[in-house]
């Protein structure tokens, strides 16, 4: 149980109810087993009732048979009583513990590095943030709470059972060693079957994951029949895992059904004998030691399950602090207290190698942006130039070379400012299944709706979202599917607007609009970040020509730089590249 040592934690959290759960448990136990002593006390008043009993005898053995059938009621209720108060401190516990757990697994896959997204597959995170979890709140409430009460149920009726007959007792008690052996062998092999399902069930998610993302592209190849054949293998491995795991869970019940039978005719026949030896003068002793053996039948009946509770836990805990364990490639050290940039932004000699390809994609990289400047970056697909952008708000970390903001290298500013001070708009600008307005104002939860239409109106989209029949809170599907390429871009565009900010960064967000709304959106766009640090990068020559100042790069490296007029004079890369497009465009 090594891996479940990471919710001692929250045992000490949730001290108040775990202490009070076991407190509640033993003072329950101690009802419960009152009612064996009571049918003991009736069964031998009954038994030693003589034939010839005086009016006096009557009325007291009548009197002791009222009195016990009054407290067996009265016990059973306070134990029912004390049984739900049990629950109430356990299996909430458990509920807080799930909704901790599940923040801390949200909260550390926030701060891992997009290296990590790139090795893991969604299905998989949502699996262990859900599934993985469920099983974990299963071992925190129900499996501790039945432990516990099983420990104590035994340690009392134990005790019980030897201050009635030691010997009686003994024999009683004989098919544990054999119980206990029982349950370690097919314990472990459900810790092996539970783990191979769990694995199976993230593969599941994954491809439906997958699928669903991608069914645009299945139903245009015609696929749906291959991946309904992809879809039924998995499923079918997983019926197979599931099976395994239920045909060894099966086991248990009856196991312990028998092992509970073997104990009540011990007591039956060695009960038997001793009564008719004289080492028992009370025949009701053979009934209470009978209650208490099957009042042992659910708590050792529960082992079973209670031990496949623990071992599923520990599977997906495991699971769990495998992702917890991971280090973020990126976070704060030795930070300076900074709360606030202006946007001066320095590259000095900058390479960056992708550490899960190999692939060097900038290399030697330098060059100084003012606030109040432009910088346009140009270049071929696969050039660098998304990967430059992705260095400056330290989604990567640059291999060799320093990068400054405001002459403070960016390892040294706080990442929730330096991000904070930074809006991005992607090519592929991604909107959440969310009405419009409310992905527009995600960066700014608080803003108005006067706002959100003012920056809309900057991104050119505000007429398109008015014409719709809901406006702006018309509901969007996954990924904004209902909106077109163009539309998705010019909306994340507005929302990086309405974001306060010191540098905006631009990643070919106009490649999916036509060149007259594209003139229109950067005319507004120069006008609004005239104070900010921006950076435009492009595949286009028309969405950088007013920039103040233009990187071309080539493989990684810096081929030419310099303003519009200077690169065409130059009649190197950017020429050639303008006048193709010129071309292109009286072509249309």
């Amino acid at each position: 149980m090594k891996e479940l040592q990471h919710l001692n934690q929250y045992f000490i959290k949730y001290k108040l109810h775990f202490l009070g759960g076991i407190a509640i448990t033993i003072i329950a136990q101690f009802f419960a087993l009152y009612t064996p002593k009571l049918v003991n006390k009736s069964i031998t008043t009954v038994t030693n009732f003589p034939t010839n009993a005086t009016d006096a005898q009557m009325k007291e053995a009548t009197w002791i048979l009222t009195e016990s059938l009054l407290l067996i009621i009265g016990t059973t209720l306070v134990y029912g009583f004390l049984t739900f108060l049990m629950r109430q401190t356990l299996i909430v516990m458990s509920r807080h513990v799930e909704y901790d757990l599940k923040n801390e697994v949200y909260a550390h896959y926030q701060k891992l590095s997009l290296n990590f997204y790139k090795q893991n597959r969604i299905g998989d995170l949502m699996n262990r943030i859900s599934e993985d979890v469920g099983k974990v709140r299963m071992y925190v409430g129900p499996a501790v709470m039945y432990t516990i009460n099983t420990l104590i149920r035994f340690a009392v009726v134990i005790i019980y059972m030897w201050n009635v007959s030691p010997k009686l007792t003994i024999y009683t008690l004989l098919p544990l060693p054999l119980l206990s052996y029982t349950i370690y062998k097919v314990s472990a092999a459900i810790h092996v079957r539970s783990t191979k399902y769990q694995e199976n069930l993230s593969n599941l998610s994954s491809f439906v994951q997958e699928f669903f993302s991608g069914i645009r592209v299945v139903k245009a190849f015609a696929l749906e029949n291959d991946k309904e054949k992809d879809f039924e293998k998995i499923t079918s491995d997983s019926k197979t895992k599931n099976l395994s795991l239920a045909k060894i869970n099966a086991l248990f019940g009856p196991l312990m059904i028998l092992l509970i039978g073997l104990s009540n005719l011990v007591v039956i026949f060695i009960g038997g004998k001793m009564y008719l030896d004289n080492e028992i003068t009370q025949i009701g002793v053979i009934a209470e030691f009978i209650l208490y053996v099957n009042m042992l039948t659910w708590p050792v009946a529960s082992i079973g399950w209670v031990s496949s509770l623990v071992q599923e836990a520990e599977a997906s805990q495991k699971r769990i602090n495998q992702f917890l364990k991971i280090k973020p490639d990126i976070e704060d050290k030795e930070v300076l207290s900074v709360d606030h940039v202006q946007g001066k932004l320095h590259f000095k000699n900058v390479s960056f190698t992708y550490p899960d390809t190999g692939i060097e994609a900038l290399k030697n990289i330098s060059f100084e942006v003012n606030p109040g400047q432009t910088l346009a970056i140009i270049g071929k697909t696969g050039s660098g130039k998304t990967t430059l952008l992705s260095l400056i708000n330290r989604l990567y970390e640059a291999s060799s070379g320093e990068i400054f903001i405001d002459g403070i290298p960016i390892q040294k500013i706080p990442l929730g400012v330096l991000r904070d001070e930074i809006s991005v708009v992607p090519q592929d600008g991604f909107l959440f299944s969310m009405t419009i307005a409310e992905n527009v104002k995600f960066g700014k939860p608080e803003a108005s709706q006067q706002e959100i239409e003012k920056v809309c109106e900057m991104a050119y989209v505000h007429h398109n979202i008015i014409d719709l029949k809901d406006g702006y809170q018309t509901m969007l599907g996954e990924r904004g599917i209902n909106l077109s390429g163009g539309q998705k871009q010019r909306i994340s565009i507005a929302r990086a607007l309405l974001k306060e900010h010191s540098l905006i960064l631009f990643d070919d967000c106009l490649s999916a609009v036509d060149m007259e709304t594209e003139e229109i959106i950067l005319k507004n766009l120069y006008q609004v970040s005239q104070n900010k640090t921006t950076i435009i990068v492009s595949h286009r020559v028309s969405s950088v020509k007013h920039a103040d100042y233009i990187l071309v790069l080539e493989e990684g490296k810096i081929l030419e730089q310099g303003t519009h007029n200077e690169l065409v004079n130059l009649q190197g890369t950017y020429a050639n590249l303008l006048e193709k497009q010129l071309q292109e465009k009286e072509m249309k």
